[in-house]
């Protein structure tokens, strides 16, 4: 009999955008072997408490109070080259010995990583010959993808068929797999709007309108909301992810307006996604494609920055959301 399969799938919390399709892709898994063996870790932990305190905390910062320096950092990787390989050594240099130790402890049959910046260090390590067994990159952006690819992943697997072209330029002896499997459960399923809007205790009739700022909350959710009421009979729900401070500050803008609803963290968002006509996004990501799955329009407004900027430009190419010309 063969052994059990032991996968190991690195992930991040940076927002929802990377731990989310983790434990999708583990359930899928585990549904279609119950036998494997399959762990979930945060790439940034095992790097160490230097790494993580930099990238999760930087992170957070600059999204909220300092995003012209992420707009900088990313120019800096995306058109100076020297910029980007400094910033791949030093992840490496720095955090790659915790996260070789956090493998190698576990044994797996196959690595597979669903946050870009531990995709890049797992690719140093199959190229230096540090580890033995095949890598996977599990790829939830359309583009803007230098450290989603590497050239030393053995597979990457791509949730757009259009980002197959880029990923070819940066890894081209790899293999590439467009799939199905990251996006939320039941989002292909069938659906009753009006039983989906009565489930969340929203209006049978007129417009539903969904704004997100993914896991985290970031953009211009309230601009998004008054934008949204301009609408004759509409009702906007706020999506505020894991941010309760934004989330508050969304009620008491809108406080005394019934129109406005907010919501935290859902495990129900191709629910959600059912009972809305428009999705106004600031992040791009997974839940553009949740939403046409569920046949809901995209816009992606709020946030147009950096790898978002990029993402955007090519949602418009390809005619996959509309994207408002102001942040």
């Amino acid at each position: 009999m063969a052994r059990a399969p032991r996968i190991l799938i690195v992930s991040a919390d940076i927002g929802e955008g990377h731990d989310a399709p983790a434990r999708v892709l583990a359930a899928g898994i585990r549904a279609e072997r119950p036998d494997a063996e399959v762990e979930i870790i945060d790439g940034l932990d095992a790097m160490g408490s230097l790494v993580a305190r930099v990238v999760r905390d930087g992170t957070e910062i600059v999204f909220g109070r300092l995003a012209f320096l992420y707009d900088l950092e990313y120019w800096l990787v995306v058109h100076f080259p020297p910029a980007r390989w400094l910033a791949g050594t030093l992840m490496y240099l720095v955090g790659g010995r915790g996260l070789l130790h956090a493998i190698r402890a576990f044994k797996p049959d196959i690595v597979v990583s669903t946050y870009p910046g531990t995709t890049d260090v797992i690719g140093r390590f199959r190229l230096d010959g540090y580890l033995s067994v095949p890598t996977c990159s599990a790829i939830t952006d359309l583009a803007a993808l230098r450290y989603w690819a590497h050239p030393g992943v053995d597979l990457h697997l791509i949730t757009h068929p259009e980002s197959t072209e880029e990923v070819r330029d940066i890894a081209p002896a790899s293999r590439i797999e467009w799939v199905q499997g990251l996006t939320s459960p039941g989002c292909l399923d069938p659906f009753d709007k009006r039983e989906a809007r009565r489930s969340f205790g929203l209006p049978e009739e007129g417009s539903v309108v969904l704004v997100s700022g993914g896991g985290w909350a970031v953009g211009d959710l309230i601009g998004s909301a008054e934008i949204a009421l301009q609408v004759e009979d509409s009702v906007v729900v706020c999506m505020c992810g894991r941010n309760d401070r934004v989330r508050a500050e969304i009620d008491a803008r809108f406080a005394g307006e019934p129109r406005v609803r907010t919501v935290g963290f859902t495990d129900r968002m191709c629910d959600l996604l059912a009972a809305g006509d428009v999705l106004i996004h600031s992040t791009a990501g997974l839940t553009v494609l949740e939403a046409l799955m569920r046949g809901t329009s995209p816009i992606s407004y709020g946030w147009g920055m950096a790898h978002i900027r990029t993402n955007n430009r090519e949602f418009a190419r390809h005619g996959l959301a509309d994207v408002a010309q102001t942040p």
